[in-house]
């Protein structure tokens, strides 16, 4: 059995509404999202003193963070009022994770005008409306707080439950009535929610249907009838006490996640972007983390005056796609939520540009067959991009990311790592061994640290250790251009790129890049490399070019600033993300791919205890490093993760030693 394929990559229907006193009504299904006469209240009775989560919250002392499951976002009422109880009962250092599906989400609007019943719950509200995400299926994480999760599972509410990589201790089992929702409460349903429940995971909803009580009882729920809300006289409840084992990766046991183990402390190897969102990951849970750097903090590809936010996607869907757009939209949200004053990054949008004939055609066909949002990405004609970018540019098209922009990651990686929690220890690290705490992390000098769990994150050196060797990694060069701006020429508004990129000005200075070549680890400044990113400038912005030769800019190539660093890439170009197989095991293991790819085995992947790896980020790493980041952190504090089971296992890092099996 393997997990489910993904749905279509493309934008969900919004819902038809009506508003009665106040209240959205679907015009679909004919129902109510909540009651009129006091949803809230009626929302506390059905999921919160049911489930009996008041209680559960004060009493609740595990590492982990407690985890709720929900059918049926809707408004988010029942959500937030659990976030409200939380904040009420919980004591200081519990977490809660809260995960809800949603197959027609509503517009920010609509949302913020049905919350808007309840002032108490105001703050929450608007939290959650900064954070709305675009209407795309697909898992959608949001920091509420400090202490609060939620992830927004958009798609059918089986499919999503079938995708989901994590565990729940408390049910709402909401959504339109099934009379006028039978499409949702079918077999399948219960039957997901079972397979990712705890044992001893509880539920409640408010109908008290037959197809819901078979439907539960086949799925090896408990149930009982309790006394309903208002008008309605009963409800059900229930538990399950002895879920289903999980069969999704009987076609890929080496994929099988290692058992979570407890982590108080971890060391991160590498202050990059990488490292240092990994150790604000960690830390954000409560971890206590010391980050090695054997340099200066994003001394490598991290280390540049700036970076563009900015994904390329396959005209035809694949998994390496899908992670991308959705890493870049959750590196959007985290930056906001992080940097709301934009000290740290501009939400300037990015253009991306055909420059010829067959990259035009590629990107009509992305646009045709995904449908996405056009506050996602949309195709424009020069007419729409003039005023932005300041001349048409000799391209006839190009895709549009309003939402995207640039980032200033030398002083982002500072920020990450000024978090309390992390401390910053210089040293490089060349050896690691396990040790009865764990890990041991030797020091160049002979110094060792040690601590719970490891994670590598150290660019094109990460496999440099005897753990990660059989990992590979390609070093590839890259140079970026600087030229300072002469007065009177202006700078794009917005990010351009085509074979190069030059994001708007800053502090009076163009950044123009970069160069690429791989294997190469040379990181002194290159002449030819200064005239390739001009070469690549003038081709993609020649007004802007003429513009600064009239001026007299510094455009000598032997005599311009810039900067190198070396950059990690995979033989796939996706990044790794999860724990560090054990190499050895998995070739004894999994001999038999050599002589026969399609045959299947039992035993699941071995992994080094606690070692774990975020690598081979590319030229892409601001749009790929912080999802991979909460993967990872989710993972070792035993989280439902934030991407679907196929995406956490295409970056799993053993995928290239199963391929390289395969091919014998």
């Amino acid at each position: 059995m393997r997990f489910p394929p993904l749905p279509a990559l493309e934008a969900l229907e919004r819902p038809a509404l009506g508003w009665e006193n106040g209240a959205p009504h679907s015009q679909a299904f004919d129902d109510v999202y909540f009651s009129r006469q006091d949803g809230r209240a009626e929302t506390e009775h059905v999921f919160l003193d049911t489930n009996r989560l008041p209680q559960r919250f004060a009493a609740w002392r595990e590492a982990r963070a407690f985890v709720i499951g929900e059918t049926g976002f809707g408004t988010g009422l029942n959500m937030l009022c659990a976030w409200a109880c939380f904040v009420r009962q919980a004591p200081p250092g519990a977490r809660l994770h809260l995960i809800s599906t949603e197959k027609y989400p509503l517009a920010r609007a609509s949302l913020a005008r049905a919350l808007g019943a309840w002032p108490e719950l105001d703050a929450y509200a608007e939290a959650l409306g900064r954070q709305w995400p675009n209407a795309v299926a697909g898992i959608h994480r949001l920091r509420l707080d400090e202490r609060v999760t939620l992830d927004l599972h958009f798609g059918d509410a089986a499919e999503r439950l079938r995708l989901l990589d994590g565990k729940v201790d408390a049910w709402f089992l909401d959504g339109f009535a099934p009379a006028q929702n039978p499409d949702m409460w079918q077999p399948e349903l219960f039957a997901a929610m079972a397979a990712r429940s705890r044992p001893g995971a509880t539920f409640a909803t408010f109908t008290c249907a037959g197809m819901v009580k078979r439907g539960l009882k086949a799925a090896g729920f408990e149930w009982k009838k309790v006394p309903g809300y208002g008008r309605k006289r009963e409800m059900l409840a229930g538990h399950i006490d002895a879920p289903p084992v999980d069969t999704r990766r009987q076609a890929t046991p080496w994929f099988t996640p290692p058992a979570a183990r407890a982590a108080q402390s971890a060391i991160v190897v590498g202050a990059g972007i990488a490292g240092a969102s990994t150790a604000d990951a960690l830390a954000r849970r409560g971890v206590k983390v010391t980050v090695v750097e054997k340099a200066a903090p994003a001394s490598g590809g991290s280390g540049n005056r700036q970076g563009a936010l900015y994904v390329k996607l396959a005209a035809d869907t694949n998994l390496q796609s899908r992670f991308y757009l959705a890493g870049l939209e959750h590196s959007r949200r985290w930056l906001e939520a992080l940097d709301p004053g934009h000290t740290l990054w501009q939400p300037s949008g990015v253009l991306q540009l055909a420059p010829g004939s067959k990259e035009a055609a590629r990107q009509r066909r992305f646009c045709a067959h995904h449908p996405l949002p056009e506050a996602l990405v949309a195709l424009r004609k020069p007419r729409d991009w003039r005023e932005n970018v300041g001349e048409d540019t000799p391209a006839e098209q190009g895709l549009y990311y309003s939402q995207a922009g640039w980032v200033r990651p030398a002083a982002l990686c500072h920020r990450l790592l000024a978090r309390p929690g992390v401390t910053l220890k210089y040293g490089e690290a060349v050896a690691l061994e396990q040790a009865d705490s764990g890990w041991r992390v030797v020091l160049a000098g002979g110094q060792a640290l040690e601590a719970d769990q490891v994670v590598i994150a150290s660019a094109h050196l990460a496999n440099g250790f005897a753990q990660t060797e059989a990992l590979p990694l390609q070093p590839v060069r890259g140079q970026v251009s600087e030229i300072p701006l002469p007065d009177g020429v202006a700078s794009p508004a917005q990010v351009v790129c085509a074979k190069g990129y030059a994001p708007p000005a800053l502090d009076g200075v163009l950044t123009v890049g970069a160069s690429f070549v791989p294997n190469d680890t040379d990181s002194r400044l290159r002449a030819e490399d200064h005239a390739h990113n001009l070469d690549e400038l003038k081709a993609m912005l020649p007004e802007l070019y003429r513009a600064l030769e009239d001026a007299g800019a510094a455009l000598d190539p032997a005599r311009m600033s810039g900067r190198t660093a070396i950059r990690a890439a995979s033989p796939d170009k996706t990044p790794y993300a999860g724990p560090v197989p054990d190499a050895d095991a998995w070739a004894a293991d999994y001999a038999a791919l050599a002589k026969d790819a399609t045959r299947t085995f039992s035993a699941p992947g071995q992994h080094f205890p606690g070692l774990w790896i975020s690598a081979a980020h590319g030229s892409r790493g601001l749009a790929s490093a912080p999802l991979c980041a909460e993967i990872i952190a989710s993972r070792l504090c035993d989280e439902p993760l934030p991407v679907e089971g196929p995406l956490a296992d295409h970056l799993h890092p053993g995928r290239r030693l199963i391929r390289a099996l395969e091919r014998g």
